[in-house]
């Protein structure tokens, strides 16, 4: 059983104005509030400190740190399952996903996780829908892509998509994105909108087209040897202050997505928006990624994931 007086350390990796960092706080005050823990650390951007996002995952991997939140594309390797959330242009309303991920997909995709790792999720957090910016051009159909090299995270499904809508992807993490855009290592680059207007990317990137590529989806995971150490107790306000943490972010991330789209108008950004995007040839060019890796998935996934997106 855990001691009370032991440190709770919870991480992220972005600063102060995110909504994963307030609602990373809002988790530990739900712990401290709970006075069934010992002290609650929080660090909101370990980038800040020189360390790297993938040192953060691993650290909450391996029991050095307690919690953090992760995209599920750093983890595909460890469950490849979770490739269902990566997959290319399948998501067309954040509601059902997140529904989905409340139930039986999310549980399938929990246990395929501790079987090969040292997390348990907590919950499903909102990263948004993915857009792609660049320095050079409007970039409407796949033509528009060819001769710009993109960055992404470390997903090799995010690589091979990006690749074949023609760009020629490129990884590093998060704490070198802005390193990459400001030296012109990259020309292009895709996240959610949070992410472009945290690290103020548009500052460098005035095109910013609205493709909803892929819908980012956030694991809130903590060490499972540690959450086996707690009480029953413990456990349980755990998992309540992880379930209000996870609602809260949902809303704020449904929230930020328009008013940022005004916000972007006004700093000169040229959107284009999914009317004037050639979407189906997009869609076309990676649909066979889609399929490979669909038979791959475990049967009770694509049921209740991927077929559950089509109802």
């Amino acid at each position: 059983m855990l001691s009370p007086q032991t440190t709770i350390e919870l991480a992220g990796y972005q600063g102060a104005g995110s909504i994963l960092s307030t609602s990373l706080l809002s988790l530990a005050q739900s712990l401290n509030a709970s006075q069934l823990f010992g002290p609650v650390a929080t660090t909101l951007d370990v980038t800040a400190q020189g360390e790297t996002a993938g040192r953060l995952f691993q650290s909450v991997n391996t029991g050095k740190r307690q919690l953090c939140y992760v995209a599920s594309g750093y983890l595909t390797a460890l469950a490849p399952d979770l490739a269902v959330l990566d997959l290319p242009f399948t998501v067309t309303e954040r509601t059902q996903a997140l529904a989905a991920l409340d139930q039986i997909a999310g549980q399938s995709l929990t246990r395929a996780l501790a079987q090969h790792s040292g997390y348990r999720v907590l919950g499903f957090w909102d990263n948004g829908f993915r857009h792609i910016s660049n320095a050079v051009r409007p970039v409407r159909q796949p033509a528009d892509c060819l001769g710009l090299r993109i960055r992404t995270l470390d997903s090799a499904i995010y690589r091979e998509s990006l690749d074949a809508l023609g760009f020629q992807a490129v990884t590093t993490d998060v704490s070198d994105l802005m390193c990459v855009i400001r030296s012109g290592q990259v020309q292009a680059q895709e996240n959610p909108l949070t992410n472009y207007s945290n690290f103020k990317i548009y500052e460098h990137h005035p095109h910013l087209s609205l493709t909803s590529h892929f819908f980012g989806v956030l694991l809130l995971v903590c060490n499972e040897p540690w959450f086996r150490s707690l009480s029953e107790p413990q456990q349980q306000a755990l998992q309540e202050a992880a379930s209000q943490a996870t609602q809260q972010q949902r809303a704020l991330a449904a929230q930020q997505d328009s008013v940022l789209q005004s916000s972007f108008l006004q700093q000169g950004v040229q959107i284009i928006s999914g009317s004037h995007l050639e979407l189906e040839q997009l869609r076309r060019a990676t649909v066979y990624i889609v399929e490979r890796e669909r038979q791959k998935l475990s049967k009770s996934v694509v049921q209740h994931y991927l077929d559950a997106l089509k109802s």
